[in-house]
Parts: structure tokens; C-alpha cells; sequence
């Protein structure tokens, strides 16, 4: 099978199946002068269940704000964006989604466990539970002993880590992740791949992950949705068949390089 299968924009009927489902998303913010910016113009695509989807983007194509949208931070002005088969506008059990920022947004006073932990204050869940619970999740992040650490003693991976955990503490179906690794160096950010499609393969959980950059794209995902520049459209879908790791495969490099290229013929605004 092909490393790439590319397919048209389109917004297929809603299955079950989809963890994620946008029909027809459209969104404007009003400027300061008043005037209207467009960021999302008629955005399709369906997000199947256990998969890992990247949106590929340029910065401003609407990749964070499509990503608040499935968080329920946002809603649409034209279309529709489900989760699990409902709509954001309506009945969503959002304990099952996690939300990794590209900030980790750690609170500094608090010890990694319990910034962790803070996932899950808002559930009638006891202290003592809660505590061992995010002890749980960073010794799954690699981060055991590091519990009683503040975010000022931790690395820019560990901290990233500690973000992980905390998304992850609640045991989302759906793991939202926005450009996460983007400040991190090269090294660690080849860590941060292999941590989570190891977690992923354990859980099993849907995985949306927002970047700009396509070695990124392509070394984790399923399935790649390309965004044009703003007004964000979907520009194109690719379905990636390739084993793990892909890191420096042959394989990979060249579907980077195809990728690349079709950038560069869609505009000269999008910088790799």
C-alpha cells in the first residue's frame, strides 16, 4: 500500500464511529476596528476513533481555533463540530477529552503531582485518590520520582511531561494537543514522539495534534489533514501507511518531501 493516499475534501455523513466530526465549520472574530477576520471557512473531515490525525498548517490557518471548537471553547458560526456523535452546542461528557496547550501551563506553586491532580479537583473524586491517581500517571510519563518536584526544578521535556500526565490523568477517549512539543529542542521533542505513540498504543485513545511542521506530521500520524492559509479549508487528506518508527525511514523522508513540495506550490505564505 502507499505511503500516501490523498483524497478530496469532504464531510462525510456522521458515523459512529468518528470520535470527532466537523461539517461545515466556518468562523469570523471581529477585530478591534471592527471589522470581520475569517479564520475557518467550511471545514469538513471526521476524526476516526482510536486514530492519530495531525492538522497541518501555517500559524493563523485556524488550527488552535478548530482545536477550542472540539474543546467546546469555541462555537462554530456556520456548521457543526460533534464529539462522540454529539454536538458541542449541546450534551457533551467532556471528562472525556484531555487538552495538551502548547504552553504546559504549570502552576508554579504546586508540585507535579499535584499540578496533575488539578485535572481532577473538579470531580467529586477524594484528595487521597486524586494524589495517587497523578502519582499513577507520571510514572507512566517517566516521571515517578519527580512527583514532589516544582515546575522551576523540572527540564522543558519533564515540564512537557508533567503536561502529558495531566491530560492524560482523567483517561480521555480524546486527547486534543495543540503544537505541545513546538518549544522544546530537537532531542527531547524525539522523545516526546516516542513517549506518546507508546501511551497511545497502550490506550488507545483518539489523538488530535496540531502543528506546522510536516517531519512532525508525518512521524505521527494516521491520517494528515492539510489546512490552507487563512481562511483555513481544507486542502487536502492523506492517509499515512507507515510502520514505527519512522523516524529517518527512507519512506518518511520521502513523504516529507512531497509534502514540502505541495506547500510550496499551494502559496509562498506558508514557511516550513
Amino acid at each position: 500500500m502507499d505511503a500516501m493516499t490523498q483524497t478530496a475534501p469532504h464531510a462525510p455523513p456522521s458515523d459512529p464511529r468518528q470520535a470527532l466530526a466537523f461539517r461545515h465549520v466556518s468562523k469570523h472574530f471581529l477585530r478591534g476596528d471592527g471589522s470581520s477576520l475569517e479564520v475557518l471557512r467550511d471545514v469538513g473531515f471526521d476524526v476516526p476513533a482510536g486514530s492519530v490525525v495531525s492538522i497541518l498548517g501555517p500559524s493563523g490557518s485556524g488550527k488552535s481555533t478548530l482545536l477550542n471548537m472540539a474543546a467546546g471553547l469555541l462555537l462554530p458560526d456556520d456548521g457543526r463540530v460533534l464529539v462522540l456523535g454529539h454536538e458541542t452546542s449541546g450534551t457533551v461528557d467532556w471528562s472525556r477529552l484531555g487538552y495538551m496547550f502548547q504552553d504546559d501551563r504549570l502552576l508554579p506553586w504546586r508540585t507535579a503531582v499535584d499540578n496533575v491532580g488539578l485535572a481532577l479537583e473538579t470531580g467529586s473524586m477524594g484528595k487521597r485518590e486524586r494524589r495517587e491517581r497523578a502519582q499513577a500517571q507520571l510514572a507512566v510519563v517517566g516521571l515517578g520520582e519527580f512527583g514532589s518536584s516544582y515546575p522551576h526544578q523540572l527540564s522543558g521535556g519533564m515540564r512537557s511531561r508533567v503536561a502529558l500526565a495531566r491530560s492524560l490523568v482523567t483517561e480521555p477517549d480524546i486527547l486534543l494537543m495543540d503544537e505541545p512539543f513546538s518549544r522544546l529542542d530537537a532531542q527531547t521533542r524525539t522523545t516526546m514522539h516516542t513517549e506518546l505513540l507508546r501511551i497511545h498504543r497502550e490506550r488507545g485513545m483518539s489523538i488530535v495534534f496540531v502543528t506546522h511542521d510536516v517531519e512532525e506530521a508525518v512521524i505521527l500520524a494516521d491520517r494528515i489533514v492539510m489546512f490552507s492559509p487563512r481562511p483555513g479549508r481544507v486542502h487536502t487528506e492523506l492517509s499515512v501507511d507507515l510502520a514505527h518508527p519512522r523516524l529517518g525511514t527512507p519512506e518518511a523522508l520521502t513523504l516529507v518531501a512531497e509534502l514540502r513540495a505541495a506547500i510550496a506550490g499551494m502559496s509562498a505564505d506558508w514557511v516550513i
